[in-house]
This record gives structure tokens, sequence and C-alpha cells, in this order.
């Protein structure tokens, strides 16, 4: 259990935070931006759930409403697991606190959850712009974010830092499952998805 009694310490004012270890780094430090970024990403899936909440309820939308937001909820909370892994700079080392991390079938879960979507959809003839109804354009903002996000694991990763698979999976498959989900919102609720025309540029 997190108990916050304090909102503001005052321990950052020099630029400086600390990791779950103890260490403390530059708040520029590329795990804080890898953590960053999935934190960005989580509430940009609460925007994406106000929306839902948003949507008129179109006859035949409740069910599928319902089942978004239930995963998108499911999804926040891997999350946090996730940051909460990433803020650890050396997993394996013992330590009396419960560690959270996430594990192979979260990533076997999203894939299920992006076969479910896409399995009712046309094949897709080009590339569609961000849009296609206010969830699904919000659901484009999370793909962006998450596709940031894995940009800087990977970096993290590269530098020689510890960042497990399946967090790389993780991100890698979830951005995939925006763009579906994207595609799945439209399809469902009736919007029009607009197409990438070259020859329009």
């Amino acid at each position: 259990m997190v108990y916050i009694s304090k909102v503001y310490t005052k321990a950052g004012d020099g630029g400086r935070t600390m990791l779950a270890s103890g260490e403390k780094v530059a708040k520029d430090h590329q795990r804080i931006r890898a953590y960053g970024d999935i934190d960005e990403l989580n509430a940009t899936l609460g925007m994406v759930r106000v929306e839902i909440a948003r949507e008129p309820r179109k006859e035949g939308a409740e069910v599928f409403l319902q089942e978004l937001d239930a995963q998108l909820g499911r999804i926040q909370q891997e999350l946090f697991n996730l940051g909460a892994e990433l803020s650890y700079p050396e997993p394996d080392e013992p330590s009396d606190m419960p560690r959270l991390s996430l594990r192979a079938d979260h990533v076997e879960t999203l894939e299920k959850n992006i076969d479910g979507w896409n399995a009712p959809l046309q094949p897709l003839k080009s590339f569609i712009l961000p849009g296609g109804g206010a969830i699904a354009a919000a659901c484009h903002v999370s793909r962006t974010v998450c596709r940031r996000a894995e940009r800087e694991i990977v970096t993290l990763a590269l530098s020689g830092e510890q960042v497990s698979e399946v967090a790389l999976r993780y991100v890698n498959r979830l951005s995939d499952y925006f763009f579906v989900l994207s595609r799945a919102l439209a399809d469902r609720l009736g919007y029009t998805e607009t197409l990438w025309v070259p020859e329009k540029t």
C-alpha cells in the first residue's frame, strides 16, 4: 500500500530526483525520461476513457464501449506497474519490497485484444489520418505517445541499463493496440476514416 501524506517535498528543487532504489539522479536521466513517458501515456488513456463516457450511446454500442473501457482500465494498471518496474535500475537486486513488473501473459492478452478488434475490419489500402471520431482521435494521441515512450525505453536499454524484454515487447504491442482500436472505434461507432492520398499533397 502506498501512503502519501504530503504532495510536495522540495527535495527535487535542485533538478534531481530519487529512483525506487534510493539512488539520486538528474531529472533528465534516461530512466526518468522512460518512465515519465509511460506516466504521460497513462494520462492520455484517462482522456480516452473520458471521451468514452461522453460518447453518445448509439444503439448496440453500450456493450462495446463497456468492454473497451474495462480493457483500458486494465492497461492503466499495467502501465503503473511498468513505471514502477522502470524506476528500479537493478531489478534483480534483493529487496524487502515486492517488485512490480510486467509478465509475458500481459503481452499475450494485448495480442488477443488486438486480434479481437482487428478481425471484423476491412484491410487497409492506404495509411489513415488521425481522426475517426473523438475517441479514435484520442487513441491516435495515445499511439504516438506510446511510440515515444518505446523510443525512450529502447534508448535506456541501448545505454547499458537493465530493461526487461517483456517491457519492450509490451510497449511495442501497445502502440499497435491503439492503432487497431482507433479503426475499430470508427467502424463500430459509425465514423469515417480519412485515408492518406499522396496525390492530394
